[in-house]
């Protein structure tokens, strides 16, 4: 297929060195012009810095890029995006407070003969550009009031708005319904009968598999192998990809159940103004001291909403009874809960996770920095003490406590938000979609992890928008359905087909209240 032309793409021996990481050591392969070329590795591979490199948005680096046989060195993104080559992040960068045209056709605005926006132009441009992708969404409509898939398929306009050649694509189904996953491929599907070259990075091996002319592999930061689609594995790429066999092992064997932790009784959370009136309704489970209960649905079922109650970070007051070691609850604020024994791990990193401007260390210690306090004051021994004990057994790959957290991969990065629960000693760890971006390498510490803590005596409730991933790990599975419980499996009954056909329950139709 598309590797069969001549490249369009030539990276030759790219190395790029960050105070002490070395990112990229060495790296050279070709993407042929037109092809669909997956770029596969464990988080901390290397993988974004690359692809930063080809964009723009890294400018200093060993080594060379050859677009069409001729060497390119991008002084910024704007350079890039004028020889053709767009990104789309796996955390998009839209303007939320501007319209969907604006943001299309941001830094090239149309203008009228006078000098004025014409935003009717734009608009217009926006329109045709949206409808081609299957996105019904108003060119007007203000960036950050659209769904995630819908504010992507604006960031693929705007690809298309430049003419780009080459599109980059990280993790670009991590956030999206199915649904929206499946508009995707078919937008994908266009874009190459248009002859548009597309890297892709992504996690998911089903994905890898079914889009792809060739998979390139990275780790540690060093090009492993190239390997055309057809001739190798998901079995094999995964082993490449962390160059050892992934043993899950028995996640749950012989281990004990305590005595009930967490009881929650007629759960119900009201949705003002919504014809469904409420987001939760009538929900009931109990929790035990080392039990991992697996929390499924399809995207709006409301799994993040029982999570958020149960935390005291819902909008809305919730009604019903909640039990803590048979202590009546009611939580106004998440500050509450962390005092009384529960931690929440958000599935927004990014907007809720974690402090942008913190060091790794900082990042850890912020929610218990009174207990390394001593008269008003944080002991500094105290606190890196207390951190570095955290760094070594999450096993986090970093520089130190004092690096920056961006400078962390996806995977390295949830393990320090855990690590900072974990500090506070919890009974219950709520854990929201927590491999959400994380390679199958950082998947599987993950799992063990969370064994480990039920070993412990910790008792998680897990949602995952990845069934596997729940069968995987829990010892009972609740299924949700726009905000009703509509199943409950021990882990020996439960299967994918049992759970999605519990998810669907009821979908599409409003219930009453």
């Amino acid at each position: 297929m598309g590797n069969e032309t001549s490249p369009i793409v030539s990276i030759a021996t790219v190395t790029k060195r960050f105070p002490g990481v070395v990112a990229l050591s060495d790296v050279s392969f070709d993407v042929g012009e037109g092809e669909l070329h997956s770029i596969c590795g464990e988080n901390g591979a290397g993988k974004s810095t690359l692809m930063k490199i080809l964009c723009g948005v890294i400018t200093s680096y060993d080594g060379e890029i050859l677009l069409k046989g001729s060497a390119i060195k991008m002084r910024d993104t704007r350079e890039a995006e004028d020889a053709g080559i767009s990104i789309i992040h796996q955390e998009l960068n839209l303007v939320e407070e501007l319209s969907a045209a604006a943001n299309i056709f941001l830094g090239r605005e149309m203008t009228t003969s006078l000098g004025l926006l014409d935003d009717i132009a734009m608009e217009q441009a926006a329109a045709k550009l949206l409808t081609e992708l299957e996105c019904h969404v108003s060119p007007s409509a203000l960036a950050g009031s659209l769904r995630v898939g819908d504010q992507q398929l604006v960031e693929i306009a705007k690809a298309l708005s430049l003419e780009a050649e080459i599109l980059i694509m990280d993790e670009p189904t991590s956030a999206l319904t199915e649904a929206e996953v499946e508009r995707l491929y078919r937008v994908i599907e266009r874009l190459r009968e248009r002859n548009v070259t597309i890297l892709y990075i992504s996690h998911k091996m089903d994905e890898v598999f079914r889009l792809s002319d060739r998979i390139t592999v990275l780790r540690d930061g060093q090009h492993v192998k190239t390997l055309e689609r057809a001739e190798t594995s998901p079995r094999e790429i995964t082993h490449l990809m962390v160059g050892r066999e992934i043993d899950e092992g028995n996640l749950r064997a012989d281990r004990e159940l305590g005595d009930v932790v967490l009881e929650v009784n007629g759960l119900s959370l009201p949705w003002p103004g919504h014809a469904r009136a409420w987001r939760l309704q009538d929900i009931s489970f109990q929790l035990r001291e080392g039990e991992i209960l697996g929390i499924a649905g399809l995207m709006g079922a409301g799994r993040t909403e029982l999570l958020e109650c149960i935390f005291g970070a819902s909008n809305d007051v919730p009604q019903g009874e909640m039990l803590l070691s048979g202590q009546p609850i009611a939580f106004r604020h998440p500050s509450e809960a962390k005092d009384a024994g529960i931690a929440m791990v958000t599935e927004d990193r990014k907007r809720l996770g974690i402090f942008a401007e913190m060091s790794v260390g900082e990042n850890i210690s912020i929610c218990t920095l009174d207990a390394c306090a001593r008269a008003g004051f944080v002991v500094n021994a105290s606190e890196q003490a207390s951190v570095q004990q955290m760094v070594e057994h999450l096993r986090v790959k970093t520089a130190g406590p004092e690096a920056a957290i961006t400078s962390l991969s996806g995977g390295n990065q949830q393990k320090t938000i855990i690590g900072r629960w974990l500090l506070t000693h919890p009974k219950v760890l709520l854990l929201d979609d927590p491999t959400r971006g994380v390679d199958v390498g950082a998947k599987a510490e993950l799992y063990r992890l969370m064994d480990q803590l039920c070993r412990e005596g910790i008792a998680i409730v897990l949602t995952s928008s990845e069934l596997p991933e729940l069968l995987t790990v829990s010892d009972r599975i609740l299924v949700l359905a726009e905000g009703r419980l509509t199943a409950e499996f021990d882990r020996d009954e439960a299967t994918e087909q049992k759970i999605m056909e519990a998810a669907t329950e009821g979908a599409g139709s409003t219930q009453s209240a």
